[in-house]
């Protein structure tokens, strides 16, 4: 069993649904929340009583790790008054950069005090699969009718209901967003180096499959360019598309052999210079999508080194572009620093990387209200429902950030122009990319392995291990922090 972590306080906000200021929307569910709203948040005390607030209202207890979820609740409830007037809101918003956030989530879970909540990739599936699934509710129970067949409608990515379905076969949670994988390039450096900045032809030139991609790598280097940022850019899509996850059915530590490839494909990048050596998410990482040009988020001058290499691409979802890149890019308008000078592209291999579930508990003493909520998030494809706003970023008002959702139905009748990428319409490429999506890799404890194993991997290759003393001390470290004993 996975070892306690310290309960770290939890900060509590009351959301009356009505009256409160919007905060702006992240989505970096990828980046363990690394910019988590909880410090923008005000705390109040709430002298509320589980059973009903407000007169008449009924509570609901949302768990949460960013604003985004409670700020798409309080914009349902402005918009439906009828809702409004029967349901208020109690977010409590606690950040997962720290493992606060699950440690927090499942004492409230334990008490009885949550009735829905938003749960990431890296440890969903402890919710709908895992130890904490007896306290989650399907959607059917919540009382949202004819599950499977609104799922099918709605062309919903199968992965996100793969990872969403509990083990009596029921749906227990959903996403809004889609986290199928492309490959994010520079269209200038495309131009230098293979003559064309056009995605189905540059799809062509990095695969499919790694051969092709190395290839693609040798050429730039031959111009001066690095690739990838970093390992840890070609990580996520080997992680998401290997044959088996971290865990055998025996709950045993397994390898998968797509996954121990990693070992080679980590030290090919570096021994022949193809990336800047880079951890994601950290400042030089961030500098590269900039090239290493111009000023930090915090003023700070970027600090190249003589081997600092302009850099092609990198593999991501949707999100990885609208909440990440182009908050890094030195410009609002083609132009203007790398601003504009992207593009999309099928990667070598698929994979998906992230993303948010939304989930409602057995114990919710407000389950219509819980449903209807859910229902609007993850099955509505209506100009009203919520992934229709979202992809084509209307959520909060005109012009606002466009991101690729759950429905395929959905993408496919929105307009997913964009200007960082120049006017590409990025659902001609991330809604084929999310069928080749796996979900049944992940487990639920996938947040803290990775964390081991990238360690792991950075130490061979950087020459302070063999691959055998990595790969023993991988296997070690998990047994000594996870409880977790190898399977050979």
């Amino acid at each position: 069993m996975k070892k306690a972590i310290s309960l770290i306080a939890a900060l509590s906000i009351m959301i009356g649904c009505a009256g409160c200021g919007n905060s702006s929307s992240t989505a970096d569910a990828g980046s363990k929340a690394e910019e988590s709203k909880a410090e923008s948040a005000a705390e109040s005390k709430d002298e509320s009583s589980d059973e009903a607030v407000s007169g008449d209202k009924q509570l609901i207890n949302l768990y949460a790790f960013t604003d985004e979820v409670p700020n798409m609740c309080k914009k349902y409830a402005e918009t439906h008054p009828d809702f409004d007037a029967k349901y208020q809101i109690k977010v409590t918003q606690i950040p997962t950069t720290n493992g606060e956030y699950q440690p927090a989530l499942d004492q409230a879970l334990q008490n009885g005090g949550v009735d829905m909540f938003a749960a990431e990739a890296a440890f969903v599936k402890k919710y709908t699969q895992g130890d904490a699934a007896k306290y989650v509710a399907s959607y059917e129970d919540l009382g949202i009718a004819d599950v499977d067949q609104k799922i099918k409608d709605a062309e919903i990515a199968q992965y996100t209901v793969e990872i969403g379905t509990n083990p009596d076969g029921k749906v227990a949670g959903l996403g809004y967003q889609a986290t199928g994988g492309a490959f994010i390039y520079r269209r200038s450096i495309a131009q230098d180096v293979f003559g064309t900045d056009d995605p189905a032809k540059v799809k062509d030139e990095i695969g499919p499959g790694w051969d092709k991609f190395w290839e693609a790598a040798a050429k730039l280097k031959e111009k001066g360019y690095g690739i990838v940022s970093g390992d840890g850019d070609v990580w996520h899509a080997v992680e998401n598309s290997s044959s088996t996850g971290w865990l055998n059915d025996d709950g045993k530590l397994v390898i998968d052999p797509k996954r121990e490839e990693f070992f080679d494909i980590s030290k090919k990048l570096k021994d022949n210079g193809w990336h800047n050596d880079t951890r994601d998410w950290t400042d030089a990482w961030y500098a590269d999508m900039r090239d290493q040009s111009g000023a930090n988020a915090d003023g700070e001058a970027d600090v190249k080194t003589a081997d600092t290499k302009k850099i092609f691409g990198y593999f991501g979802p949707a999100w990885l572009i609208n909440y990440t890149i182009v908050k890094q890019v030195n410009g609002e308008k083609k132009g203007e620093g790398t601003f504009g000078d992207w593009a999309v592209t099928e990667p070598p291999i698929g994979f998906f990387w992230g993303g948010t579930w939304v989930l409602g508990t057995k114990d919710c003493k407000a389950k219509e209200g819980v449903a209807e909520l859910i229902e609007w998030i993850t099955l509505d494809t209506t100009d009203d429902g919520l992934q229709y706003k979202w992809a084509n970023g209307t959520l909060y008002g005109a012009n606002g950030t466009k991101d690729a959702v759950a429905s395929s139905v959905v993408m496919k009748k929105s307009d997913g122009k964009v200007d960082m990428l120049d006017g590409q319409n990025m659902f001609d490429v991330f809604v084929p990319a999310n069928a080749n999506a796996n979900g049944k890799t992940l487990t639920q404890y996938d947040e803290d392995i990775n964390l081991i194993w990238r360690d792991q991997v950075r130490m061979y290759t950087s020459g302070q291990k063999t691959k055998e003393e990595a790969i023993a001390d991988f296997k070690q470290k998990v047994q000594d922090d996870l409880d977790i004993e190898s399977a050979d």
